[in-house]
């Protein structure tokens, strides 16, 4: 749970403001003047500033060591406001530069034996070596809690460099898969042109055959390409360099690895579809993994890409499932709904060390995989137990109407 860090700061403040009323309220026990109300003007002057502290942390000690300068001034118990004091320089400590921390706990050091001095401390020594210690500790303390915060800042923008990078790898990878699907399409296209052009004064019915072959082929490679040039126009893809995508984990996908098309592979060949799931999930039984495909709802004819999409969530899913939880049962379920299409792929396996951090490649794959259908994917362990990945596309002529689904 994130808290603000305004809020922060007041709840930081409340401590030594407590500190301080306790301590007010006891300093006539303890042989001091009791406080007077111009005493707890400054008692509050010293300690109430401490809201702001984040935002005015050099200001803030300057006020809280003038107060608890006027405080000691007038004779009072200088432990009253000490507290305040020492919050302050962990805060000029923990934010700004070593130097001004540095001169903040001179402050300091100066103003506990000014205390000493005007209080009559019998044993001067003392306050010396408090004077010495504390703002030493609180010092050393605030700088390492600045390092670390540092570092935090440094490790996120690593972490979300690295981020976009394997987004974008991820994204180079799916491209070049997409351009065997439009490959494949525009073979088709050359085929029945050819074929249209031979017997188009003969045969006028084979002709159109062809032609609407043509027309559904072309259709369906523009979208193909439209999608492809969003991907290579996303965000991120000059950071790619000449670095391969990284290939699904440790499953026996035979010549069709995860990875993609292998570079032996026509380029006319079709993209893997549906109609080899059944072999993949034979695949993952000879691995170890025992693997239930079922269908739901009427089947209905699914572009080559959307096929390639489904294809490789369910590769990637399994893949997990023989890696981190070999022996779990895992059950495949394609629904096919009027306006939509649902995939699953549940396991009964733990749930531990599943796609690690959210940069998992596989788990990138998969995003972007969704991402550009215009569908949406949920990854995550599951209520009943076990682990699972659930896919919904939407009908081809709704991710039409959504442009595709990637921005250009």
């Amino acid at each position: 749970m994130r808290i603000h860090p305004r809020a922060v700061d007041g709840l930081t403040a409340l401590v030594p403001t407590a500190l301080a009323c306790l301590l007010g309220a006891e300093a006539a026990t303890r042989g001091w003047s009791p406080l007077d109300p111009l005493a707890w003007a400054l008692v509050a002057l010293a300690n109430l500033p401490l809201v702001l502290r984040g935002r005015a942390p050099v200001a803030v000690l300057l006020l809280v060591h003038l107060s608890w300068t006027a405080l000691v001034t007038l004779g009072h118990w200088p432990v009253v406001d000490a507290p305040a004091a020492m919050v302050a320089l962990y805060t000029v400590a923990a934010t700004r530069p070593a130097r001004t921390a540095a001169a903040c706990a001179v402050l300091l050091g100066g103003t506990w034996i000014y205390a000493g001095v005007v209080s009559g401390a019998g044993t001067m020594l003392s306050v010396i070596g408090q004077a010495v210690g504390y703002p030493l500790v609180l010092w050393w303390f605030g700088h390492g809690a600045r390092r670390t915060a540092e570092l935090t800042v440094l490790l996120r923008a690593e972490q979300a460099r690295r981020a976009r990078r394997e987004a974008a790898l991820e994204r180079v990878r799916i491209a070049r898969e997409l351009h065997d699907v439009i490959a494949h399409h525009m073979a088709v296209i050359n085929v029945q042109a050819g074929l249209a052009r031979f017997v188009f004064d003969t045969d006028a019915r084979t002709a159109r055959e062809a032609l609407t072959v043509i027309g559904s082929a072309g259709g369906e490679a523009l979208a193909e390409l439209r999608r492809m040039l969003g991907l290579l126009r996303a965000d991120g893809l000059d950071e790619t360099d000449d670095a391969e995508g990284p290939g699904s984990p440790d499953i026996p996908c035979g010549a069709d690895g995860p990875g993609g098309a292998p570079a032996g592979r026509a380029a006319t060949e079709p993209a893997p579809g549906l109609d080899r799931l059944e072999e993949m999930v034979e695949r993952v039984r000879a691995g170890g993994v025992p693997v239930e495909l079922r269908v739901r709802g009427t089947a209905r004819p699914l572009s080559p890409g959307v096929q390639l999409c489904v294809y490789r969530v369910v590769q990637e899913a399994l893949a997990n499932v023989l890696k981190h939880a070999r022996g779990a049962n895992a059950v495949v379920e394609l629904t096919y709904l009027p306006g939509e299409l649902d995939v699953s792929v549940t396991d009964d396996g733990a749930v531990l060390a599943r796609f690690p951090g959210s940069t998992g490649h596989g788990l990138i794959g998969m995003r972007e995989r969704a991402k550009l259908y215009g569908g949406t994917i949920v990854v995550g362990p599951r209520r009943e137990g076990g682990f699972g990945v659930h896919l919904t596309l939407p009908a081809q002529d709704q991710a039409a109407r959504r442009g595709d689904a990637v921005p250009e």
